[in-house]
This record gives structure tokens, sequence and C-alpha cells, in this order.
């Protein structure tokens, strides 16, 4: 690159500081310096694309200027990738911009060459070393998000599944980031261009209907504009109104995760009304409700109740004269840059970071948050599913008896609102009422409900270790892993040790007591754990899950087993022959023999099945998803045991088959449960129902089913009925 051409692409960052709020206030000779740098050390390299690469550095400045940012976060921009990608260290930026620029580009910088089990493993560290970063300086998510924003526009230059994996994760963790920190235009930018990446077909479906409808969308905007601009300023005067259509991605959710069509959004149009003052909001509100009729239960007021990243506006859905329902936000101007720039404002709007903030430490604290709901746990999924959870962008508001607004995720329970009032009101928890009455402690919030929490006074009362099933939040479920991994370590043990041999028993792991003890001190070393103790007290708290270790005990335990004696097995097999049960199985290479279906997994017609021999009982029938079946045949105890099996297709038949239904315990549930099987014509051989310890019912029936299309057809009636949490399939 010649020295003119640097001087247009500087020159272009220059003319863009001319046009911000603060331009006098940018350090020219610092942000001079490091695109200088920025040039120098990326050299001749180049992006997927084929141009140089400098120019992706400086379209992420480019964007942290019309974010607003300061000069420290301009340069580090120029300089996030020079010391992943270049010979420049860490102490190099240091040394020549000073700890704080280098403390920027170090948090955006990626790993390096630590070695790490597996690609999600290495996700989960970068993400968990971002949030650190974010935590001790949040400018660095807000450069790692214009990073991902240029990345995200220039994606086609990568290989088709890199798009993919990127989308997903745009999706997944940047996208409420942005979200979390109010940055709206980035947020939606980032969901669209990952929308258009994973189901492009769609998108462009989405796409050509707004472009379809462009030239009659611009002429009802204006005109609804023009209207109440006109209606508004007779009494309220020097008001702002713009028109937009919301994003591709928001109709994306709309239409194909909630299954509405086109014509059934209600909020595909919008009007933003801005004006000077929060009693003029509220004015605004009474005028354009008189000029149109508000749809019931679509107001929301989030002056009053802010969003978590203290978003404010109120909204409204009207419909106008035309028949066509939209939305109306009214916001104040200090309301609306907090909309539109979110974290950004406070350098965009504001001289330099006030770190005494009381509102700018306030929208801080879900970072620390996160940080600590993952602290205990090593696994990577894991921390990459809290994270995600954490970050989920739907929420509700309930209300303490004193007033506090509390805010969760949707599906949250009480337990998870005790949690978030205080860990110690959560682990003394007995109970919940609910606008005054008392609910069970699986009651799911809702907005608007005021709940009391019922303490217990015993200093000895804790969590129940159910509830880790039942809390939706990585708070709550930190909480009580913590309490139990603090208060009740014998407990852990004891109870990580039974879960264990559970497990060991349901997958046929079965060895003598000094063998299985050496076997698991050694899975405990693999897996750091210092002490076999410890390691059962890992799985007692619930840091451990077993469901993550089994496949690799699994693995490990074939090397403790010897290889059968061909003589051991009956003498039934023969190659060339097929044989037939009265259940509708086939199995090949058997003659006359018995064949009887498994009680383990009580498969039906429509599950995948495989036989085993048995000696001296013919054959058994599993699913091949049941826990007895080995995931790897080959490499299975006695892998000539297990043959092909299939059902009989031509063969009518009703099979048994046993669902386990949660329910609420109200008066008439088992009765509603029979007359809808007896609609459906299914015959019931048994029921047993009993009330569990938190108030609930549980209800085991056995019916008779001819297939698993059939069984799924029935479950999913069942849980149309009032006060159903679950059913599941169960063997008999």
């Amino acid at each position: 690159m010649t020295a003119m051409s640097n001087d247009i692409y500087l020159n272009s960052v220059m003319e863009l500081l001319d046009k911000q709020p603060s331009c006098d206030s940018y350090d020219r000779e610092l942000i001079t310096k490091a695109f200088d740098l920025c040039v120098k050390a990326h050299g001749e390299q180049k992006r997927a694309s084929g141009e140089p690469y400098f120019m992706h550095p400086l379209a992420v400045a480019k964007i942290i200027i019309t974010l607003g940012m300061d000069s420290e976060s301009i340069a580090a921009a120029f300089l996030h990738d020079v010391v992943e990608d270049t010979e420049y260290t860490y102490d190099d930026i240091k040394n020549e911009f000073g700890e704080s620029i280098a403390e920027l580009v170090d948090g955006v910088t990626k790993l390096g060459k630590i070695p790490l089990d597996s690609k999600e493993a290495v996700q989960a560290e970068n993400i968990r070393k971002m949030f650190i970063a974010m935590s001790h300086d949040i400018r660095v998510i807000i450069i790692k998000l214009a990073d991902r924003l240029h990345n995200m526009r220039t994606i086609d230059a990568v290989p088709l599944q890199k798009q993919r994996d990127k989308s997903y994760e745009t999706l997944e963790i940047f996208a409420p980031i942005a979200h979390r920190l109010g940055i709206r235009a980035v947020k939606e930018e980032l969901e669209d261009l990952a929308i258009m990446h994973l189901d492009p077909v769609a998108y462009h479906e989405i796409e050509n209907s707004l472009t379809v409808r462009k030239a009659y969308r611009e002429r009802f905007l204006s005109d609804i504009q023009e209207r109440i601009k006109q209606r508004v300023e007779e009494y309220v005067p020097n008001i702002t109104i713009e028109g937009r259509v919301k994003s591709i991605h928001g109709i994306y959710r709309k239409m194909y995760m909630q299954g509405k069509s086109f014509d059934e959004i209600y909020d595909i149009y919008a009007v933003r009304i801005i004006t000077d003052t929060v009693a003029n909001c509220y004015n605004i509100l009474g005028v354009v409700h008189d000029m149109f009729r508000p749809i019931p239960g679509r107001f929301k007021d989030y002056i009053s109740t802010p969003k978590p990243n203290l978003y404010q506006s109120l909204h409204t859905t009207v419909i106008g004269r035309e028949g066509i329902p939209f939305e109306i936000q009214i916001r104040t101007t200090e309301m609306h840059q907090t909309a539109e720039f979110g974290i950004a404002a406070h350098w965009k709007y504001k001289d330099g970071v006030k770190r005494k903030d009381a509102k700018f430490d306030e929208r801080l604290s879900w970072i620390r948050q996160i940080l600590d709901n993952q602290r205990d746990t090593d696994d990577a999924e894991e921390i990459i599913r809290s994270i995600k959870t954490d970050l989920s962008q739907e929420d509700v508001f309930a209300v303490t008896p004193k007033g506090d607004v509390i805010n969760l995720p949707v599906g949250a329970t009480v337990i998870d609102f005790a949690f978030a009032i205080h860990s110690a009101v959560g682990i003394k928890m007995v109970g919940a009422k609910v606008d005054g009455r008392i609910v069970p402690i699986t009651h799911e919030v809702k907005t608007g409900e005021l709940i009391e929490i019922i303490t217990s006074n015993q200093t000895n009362h804790g969590p129940s270790r159910d509830w880790l099933n039942i809390v939706k939040t990585n708070q709550a479920k930190q909480k009580i892993r913590s309490w139990f991994k603090r208060e009740r370590r014998a407990e852990n043990i004891a109870t990580g040790k039974s879960e264990l041999e559970k497990e060991f028993s349901r997958n046929n792991i079965r060895l003598g007591d000094d063998e299985l003890e050496k076997f698991l001190t050694e899975t405990a070393t693999r897996l750091k754990y210092n002490s076999l103790d410890e390691f059962y007290a890992a799985i007692g708290y619930g840091g451990l899950l077993i469901s993550r270790i089994m496949p690799k005990v699994k693995e490990e335990y074939t090397k403790y087993l010897k290889n059968p004696k061909p003589s051991e097995i009956d003498d039934i097999v023969t190659s060339h022959k097929v044989s037939k049960s009265t259940d509708g199985v086939i199995v090949e290479g058997i003659d006359n023999c018995l064949i009887k279906l498994s009680r383990c997994c009580a498969p039906i017609p429509g599950d995948d099945i495989i036989g085993f021999i048995t000696r001296g009982h013919g054959v058994s029938v599993h699913k091949r998803d049941c826990s007895n079946v080995p995931i790897d045949l080959k490499n299975a105890p006695e892998p000539e045991r297990w043959i092909p099996a299939r059902w009989d297709v031509g063969k009518a038949e009703r099979f048994d088959s046993t669902v386990n239904i949660l329910s609420t315990n109200r008066d008439g549930i088992v009765a509603d449960l029979s007359i809808l099987l007896a609609n459906l014509h299914v015959s019931v051989h048994a029921i047993n129902a009993r009330e569990t310890k938190d108030g609930n019912c549980i209800i085991n029936i056995t019916i008779s089913v001819e297939s698993k299309e059939h069984l799924d057809n029935v479950t999913a009636r069942i849980k149309k009925l009032q006060g159903i949490y679950s059913v599941e399939r169960t063997a008999k």
C-alpha cells in the first residue's frame, strides 16, 4: 500500500470523527499512531476475500467511531488483531500505547496455543476469557461486537460450514450480548446476518415480502407519522417522529418459531415518538389511544419498569383506520440515546468514563453474575449452555411485597425468584404465595405477579436436590450447588456414590470391589479430581454431570473386560435362518427360538431395535438406544450375542407401553385422563397416582398402542390437558 493510499484511508477516519457529537475530544495523534502500526504490522497479509488484511481493523475502527467510543477504544480497534496475527506482542503494544490499550487488545485477542480437549472447550474458554475481560473493562466487548459485525458482513468469503458455525455462535452469544448492552442497531444487524446464512430460503422469503410492500409501507408510515404529529403537537410541541419496519430476524422469529403468517405479525410496522420529559410520554400515550384503538394486552410500560439493560420506553400496539396494526414507542431523548447506543451512550453523550456511575455499574452486574454462575464447572458444553441461558432475551417481571421489581427469564419458577432476591432467601425457602395464594414451587413466574417467599426459621434448613431439576436460572443452580458443596460434603459423597452405582448398573458395568475402586480412582484422576471422595462429592452436589462422563467411562470399562469364549454362547445361531415372534419382531439368523420384548425399555413398532441372545431364554429385543445396549457394539463384551432385529410391518398387533405423567394435584385430573383415553379408544391396563412432596402428582399409566407414532399422538393429546407438566415414556 502506498503512502498516498494510506492518507486516503486515514482521512476517511478523520472525516468520520468530525461528524461525531464530541469531535473535539478525540486524541487524533493516538488514533493516527495506531492506524500506522496496524498497516505496518499486517503488511502484505490478506483476508479470505483477497483484500488487504488491514481493511478489516479499519472497518472495525469505523464501527467503533459510529458508536461514539473514546480514542483508546478506536486505537485498540485498529490493533485488535496485531498480537494474534503478527509478530508484535502484548509488551510491544504496552510500550507503544500504554497498559490500558494493551489490556483492551489482549481482551479481544483469542486464546493462543493452549492445549484443550475439543472445539467446544476452545469456544468455552474463549468466551469465558472474554467475559473476564469485560468485567474489567466493558469496552472489550464493544470492540469484539464491532469485530464480529464486520466479520459477519464479509463472511461470504469463508467456507460454508464456517459460515454456519460463526452465524450460530453470533445468534446464540454475540447478538444477545449486544441486546444486554442495549446496542440495538448492532444486535439487529447481527441477527439478520446470522439468519441470512443459517436459513437463506426463509431470509429471502421475508426480504421479498418486505420488498413487494415497500412502496405501500413507505406511504403507510408517512401518512401515520403526519397524522400523529398534527394531533400530538396540539398538546405536546416539538416532538420527533420516526417510522421503521421490524427487523428480518424479528419477523423470522414470529413466522418460523411461533407459526404465524406475515399478516399475523402485529408489530411489523412501528412508529417512534421522541419528546423531552417523562410526563409528556404519558400525555402522548393518552393522545394516541384516543386516535387509534389499542389492542388489549399489547401495552408495556418499560419506563416505570425498565428492562435489565435499562431500556426505557412506552410500547403500545394500535389499529389504524386502514385496519392494519402497528406499534407505537414513546420515549424521551435521553431514553432514545440509551435505546440506540446502549452502554456506548456512556461515552457518546458524556465526557469520559464515570467509574462511580451507579446506573453504569448496574448495567455491568449481569457480567459478574454470569461469571459466578459457571465458576464451579469445568465442563465446556455446560459453560456454553449456562452462558446462553443467562443471555436469554425473554424476560418476565414480578414484584416483591416491598415493591422491588425482579426480572427473570421466561419459564423461571418461584425458586428462581427467591434466589434472585438473595441467596439466603432461596436457601431458607419453604413455599411461596402469588397474589396472596399459595402455589407449588414449580409455579412459573408471570409478569406483574406479586410474589411472597415463605422461609423457615430453622438454622439447618436448606434446599432440596430436586430443585436443580426445577429451577431455570443458572444463578439459582449455582447457589444450590454451592450450598450442598459447602454444607453437605458427607451427604454429597454418599449421594454421588449412590448415583454412580445406579448408572453403572443401568449400563451393565460390573467389577469386583477392589477392581471397581481402582477403576474409579483412575477415572477421577483423569477428570482432575484429587481423590475419589472429591469425585463422588462433585457428582453429589451437581458440579459434575454423570451424563457427561458416562460415554468416556464406558470406553474405559471395555479395557477391563476379557474376550468371551465362543463356547459360552448358546448354540442357537444359524446364519441362514430367520425367526418371527408373536409380538411382530423378526430376527436374523435364528430358527425356532423364543423371542421376547425386554421389559427394561419396552420397545414398540417404530422404535429402532436390536436382539440379544440370552442363555437359555431365547432372544431379548431392546430399543437400540436402551441403556442396556452398548453404544459401540464392536467393542462391547460378547459382541456376537447382539443380532439384527426388525419389526414385521405386515403384522398388526397392539403393545403395552407405560408413560409417566407429572401434573398438578387438582381434583379430577385422573378422571379427565381416563375420559381422554376412552375417547381416543386407547385401552388402559394399569393406572397409579401418588402425591409428591412438593404438592404435585405423578401418574403412571400402562396403555395399549399400535406403534411409536400412535404413542406419540396419544402423549401429545395428554400434554394438552389442564395442569399437565410433562409426559414421558418409561419402561414397564
